[in-house]
């Protein structure tokens, strides 16, 4: 199976420095648009695609879901949601997502947060997740925000005296392989446009229920320096659908 950055030791030491990857959910900017968009979890059984360090494992069976699993290409990432999970119900797997091949009807819900551009065939993913799915089954997902991978580097421009001046997008329609400067190091993800993510849902038997551009929580934006220059463009966007019965 192959290797990602999050296994490099030095990597994921900044990684695991992060504000959210200390503090969870509660310093995620988006999570109080994705926890609105979520479905009822009561009885549910839930798949978590790029589940990372378990946060949203932990959430789904806090509310009431029968079972969770959470799938990630890191086993960084899936040592330390082992080490938080505190429910008998929860499990993990080493698994890229590529690579998800689950029996059908094995998942009332599907989530995924932050994961998605990480992979360069959305169609595929639509395709695993869609056979996997129960009929009227859910499909919840955050990616970063086309406006935010275009350009690539993932960083704003700045005037001579180191101020920020814009966020740059270019190369908007030229979907594929970016790379990104993320704590220090070259991190590959994969552009698509707001086209792409939405159509491909449809073509896929899916029903879209809405759609979200986060913001961040005023307790953020006053709370943590540089977050209000977040609602300068949007870096995230949030996508609930449920999968059509045939």
């Amino acid at each position: 199976m192959e290797e990602n950055e999050y296994d490099d030791p030095e990597f994921f030491k900044a990684y695991s420095n992060f504000p959210r990857s200390v503090e969870g959910l509660k310093a995620a900017g988006e999570w109080p648009d994705f926890k609105k968009t979520l479905p009822d979890f009561t009885n549910k059984s839930v798949l978590d695609i790029g589940c990372g360090f378990g946060w949203h494992t932990q959430y789904a069976a806090q509310n009431g879901a029968k079972s969770v699993l959470g799938i990630d290409l890191s086993q960084n990432m899936l040592k330390v949601a082992e080490e938080k999970n505190q429910f008998s119900n929860v499990h993990y797997q080493r698994m890229p997502m590529e690579e998800i091949n689950f029996p059908k009807n094995s998942f009332d819900v599907a989530i995924s947060s932050l994961a998605l551009h990480y992979t360069p065939d959305f169609n595929d993913i639509c395709q695993r997740v869609n056979n996997c799915l129960t009929d009227n089954g859910n499909f919840v997902f955050s990616v970063e925000h086309p406006i935010f991978t275009a350009y690539g580097n993932q960083d704003w421009f700045y005037d001579e005296n180191g101020q920020i001046t814009c966020w740059p997008v270019d190369h908007y329609f030229s979907e594929g392989k970016r790379e990104a400067d993320f704590l220090g190091q070259k991190v590959i993800k994969y552009h698509k446009t707001l086209t792409t993510y939405l159509n491909t849902l449809i073509k896929n038997n899916f029903s879209i229920n809405g759609i979200v551009e986060p913001t961040p929580p005023e307790r953020l934006i006053k709370s943590v320096p540089g977050m209000k220059d977040e609602l300068r463009r949007p870096m995230m966007l949030i996508v609930s659908a449920t999968k059509v019965r045939k």
